[in-house]
């Protein structure tokens, strides 16, 4: 019997090329040990993928980020150079659509020439609703390019971010005019919007809950019908600011959920979206 794979679809890089002051404290409180020296062994990708291992991680997807008027700065670069050469991790490129005049023409670029497979927004962090027309081009490209966007949404903890753009409901235009495209909600609208969550992805067949940066205990709480949706539902850690990833994995085993739904949770739903 094949086994299913863990695909760990939220994680940053260790090391960014700028870091806001409020981030880097974050991380520095998270980690058992001094950030800076954890982010010089982890900037190492084949460092990295010997943690994902030890963490029972078969694939990551490693995220850019363009936001430096609240998190900080991961170039597109930067995580293009960082997964080259390594099967296990998966690039996905992000763009602020207010440094691009053509958003959806680099998206293209980034996918077709540089090899991203995925791409990651910022709402709450860059300043946007899901729903502004100036997005549609983007979603338009990405919908034609097959691949998944996964957005920020629900609540932040870092100073300037502006929680209102991270209300789900906005997906509900996006899913209805662009029904193919493959939308997944980061943190499952954290805070305020789990049952808004829980609702879109039961009722778009083209959106997607992602549970990064929830406590797995508490789950079945903020999404007491979890089965229900098990097959729309992406396991993804946010890491580094969770450094150990089996922890979550193994509370995500032990859950009241049937085998297939946890198989479904942990990688299965995921490698259907990235073809993998």
């Amino acid at each position: 019997m094949i086994k299913p794979p863990v695909i760990d679809f939220h994680v940053h890089l260790a090391e960014y090329e700028w870091f806001s002051p409020s981030t880097i404290n974050w991380l520095q409180r998270m980690n058992k040990m001094d950030y800076l020296e954890y982010m010089e062994i982890y900037k190492n990708p084949n460092k990295f993928e010997e943690l994902l291992k030890a963490n029972q991680v078969d694939f990551a997807v490693v995220l850019a980020e363009l936001c430096p008027i609240t998190t900080g700065i991961c170039s597109n670069e930067q995580v293009s150079d960082f997964c080259s050469g390594h099967d296990s991790l998966i690039p996905f490129c992000s763009i602020n659509p207010y440094m691009e005049k053509r958003p959806d023409n680099k998206l293209e670029k980034l996918v077709n020439k540089q090899g991203f497979k995925g791409l990651k927004l910022y709402p709450t962090y860059q300043y946007f609703y899901l729903n502004e027309p100036m997005l549609y081009p983007l979603y338009a490209a990405a919908q034609e390019l097959e691949i998944p966007i996964l957005f920020h949404t629900g609540s932040s903890i870092f100073e300037g971010a502006r929680i209102k753009y991270g209300d789900p409901l906005y997906f509900d235009d996006v899913a209805v005019d662009f029904p193919r495209l493959k939308i997944i909600m980061a943190h499952g609208g954290r805070g305020f919007w789990y049952e808004r969550a829980y609702f879109l992805s039961k009722l778009h067949p083209n959106v997607y809950l992602e549970i990064s940066g929830l406590p797995p205990n508490n789950l079945m709480i903020y999404f007491p019908d979890l089965e229900k949706i098990s097959d729309k539902v992406i396991f993804g850690s946010d890491w580094p600011s969770p450094p150990d990833v089996s922890l979550i994995i193994n509370e995500i085993k032990r859950l009241p959920l049937t085998k297939t739904a946890i198989d479904n949770i942990l990688g299965n739903n995921a490698a259907r979206l990235l073809n993998l």
